[in-house]
């Protein structure tokens, strides 16, 4: 039996935070849930994948403006979230009345915890209970599969191997192309069936990306998904790709009062068959294909007469501007949606590509204008929500689908020294909870001296430049280079140095001074500038 977030509001451990139900009580009954998770990120929406519990301490919400307060709860509530339980005290010490009418007009129950608990304690007790629920789903998710093989093996219609799984999972299906074309469709009795939207609805059309909407993870083994409410029932749409092309988007319309995790996991088990079956009746566009071989080329280094060959075909001239961006992360296959999303807006053409833990994309950029248009594309890439712990870098402009290997070479070289720790503190997180994108040209110092200077030399050249700071900085434990750098990086901008750094400018005059004496007097205007920069940059290295 699905477990109700009615059952969950009783549980010991839920009523230890004394919960009072501040919006979309309707609601509750109705709700299933799939997951208990916890996180003060606002940007989380697009690494949910529907039916989880979201427990939030409130800490981002003190500081968020109100209009950023109603964005967080929209986009819980179009990702299909259960419910959001938010805990207000000494921080938030009430729930924003607009956080409350937001709620209530999507329909997502808002809880309040108006004492302190271990929201640790709660996730293990009902993820406990949850796990049991799961694997039954998963036992009936792979039958489906199985049986949907059986039937595309014998060569049945989209109509028949869809019939299959909406027997099991008491659900109308209707998987459509990434155009909004109907493919295939069928009821829970076994028969073909009008689109999940009502007997007059037309097929929907699809967002920019191609499937989905919005972009993001389906969960541990779904492609991806999102789910919300359909017309007298759920509403869960799965993206299906094709050999890692975006081809189709399986919607699946449950019912009230079916299961919608069953559906929601079965779905997302039965991806791989639907793939298949798409695969013999509409393989992926020529462009797609050469799209996704033309990178394979640039991140292996082929010959430059390899890449003139793939490149027309994958839509990109030889002659273009280009430029390469590399995604790291537990989530790349997820995120190619969105960063096809971005390229389609930053780029004139544009493939990507993923390779195990990375994505990997290419951007034909304007002749005219490349360094704004890849400025913007860095600024984008800046916006997109993400998995804590994502790094990208964007690699420099290249002349040239032959220059692309280079862009990719060092994207993926600031990416390393990031992961080593080699970076200045201005260009790592400031926390691992946060993300990172790595602009390389803001690098071209630590890219050179890595390239063309061993370490010895690098270690020698600071040690003659900076020496009395390094010593000072060991011997009181002070921050004197690290105040260096800062002012450095700024222009001489001894107040902006000042905020960067969270002093009073009294205190920043005061480090300069301390600074100039061990430095041998005020560099600027002299030669020695340059050189005390460079230094400062090398001994992050």
């Amino acid at each position: 039996m699905p477990i109700k977030l009615s059952e969950i509001l009783n549980h010991p451990t839920f009523t230890a935070a004394d919960p009072v139900i501040r919006a979309g009580a309707g609601a509750v009954a109705g709700t299933q849930l799939r997951w208990v998770h916890s996180s003060e990120v606002l940007d989380i929406a697009p690494l949910l994948s529907g039916g989880e519990l979201l427990l939030t301490g409130g800490d981002a919400l003190v500081t968020a403006s109100d209009a950023r307060r109603v964005e967080y709860v929209r986009q819980l509530s179009e990702r299909g979230v259960g419910a959001l339980a938010v805990e207000t005290g000494q921080r938030l010490a009430s729930l924003p009345s607009s956080m409350i009418q937001a709620a209530e007009t999507a329909g997502l129950p808002l809880i309040e915890f108006r004492k302190v608990v271990p929201f640790v304690g709660i996730m293990q007790a009902i993820n406990s209970m949850l796990v049991s629920e799961s694997v039954a789903h998963l036992r009936r998710a792979d039958e489906a599969s199985h049986a949907m093989a059986v039937e595309l093996a014998h060569g049945s219609s989209l109509d028949q191997i869809l019939a299959v799984l909406a027997g099991i999972i008491d659900a109308t299906l209707e998987l459509s192309s990434v155009s909004g074309v109907t493919l295939g469709n069928a009821g829970p009795d076994g028969a073909g069936t009008r689109p999940p939207g009502g007997a007059d609805s037309q097929p929907a059309e699809a967002p920019e990306s191609g499937i989905g909407s919005p972009p993001g993870p389906g969960g541990t083994a779904e492609p991806g998904g999102t789910a919300g409410p359909g017309t007298g029932g759920t509403l869960i749409s799965i993206d299906v790709p094709v050999r890692g092309v975006p081809s189709a988007r399986l919607l699946i319309n449950v019912l009230a009062g079916g299961d919608v995790n069953l559906a929601r996991v079965a779905g997302g088990r039965c991806v791989d068959i639907l793939s298949l079956a798409l695969l013999q009746r509409m393989p992926p566009g020529l462009k797609e294909v050469a799209g996704t071989a033309l990178l394979r080329a640039v991140s292996s280094g082929s010959q430059p007469w390899r890449l003139q060959q793939l490149s027309p075909a994958a839509g990109i001239l030889p002659s273009a501007t280009v430029v390469a961006v590399v995604v790291r992360s537990s989530t790349s296959q997820q995120l190619r949606a969105a960063m096809d999303n971005i390229l389609k807006r930053s780029a004139q053409q544009s493939a990507s590509y993923v390779d195990n833990a990375e994505l990997l994309a290419l951007a034909a950029l304007p002749f005219d204008g490349a360094a704004a248009a890849r400025a913007g594309l860095v600024a984008a890439l800046r916006e997109l929500p993400v998995e804590a712990g994502t790094m990208t870098a964007v690699g420099p402009l290249a002349a040239g689908i032959e220059q692309a290997p280079w862009s990719l070479s060092e994207a993926k070289s600031a990416l390393d020294l990031a992961v080593n720790g080699s970076l200045r503190a201005a260009a790592r997180p400031a926390s691992d909870t946060e993300c990172v994108v790595i602009d390389v040209e803001d690098l071209a110092v630590e890219r050179l001296a890595v390239q063309h200077l061993d370490q010895g030399t690098r270690q020698d050249f600071v040690r003659q430049q900076v020496g009395p700071l390094l010593d000072h900085d060991a011997r009181r434990n002070s921050q004197l280079l690290a105040t260096l750098a800062t002012w450095l990086d700024s222009g001489c901008n001894t107040a902006q140095a000042a905020r960067e750094l969270h002093v009073e400018r009294q205190s920043m005059h005061h480090r300069l001074q301390r600074i100039f004496e061990l430095c041998g007097g005020d560099p600027r205007g002299t030669g020695r500038l340059a050189a005390l920069h460079l230094a400062t940059r090398l001994a992050a290295l």
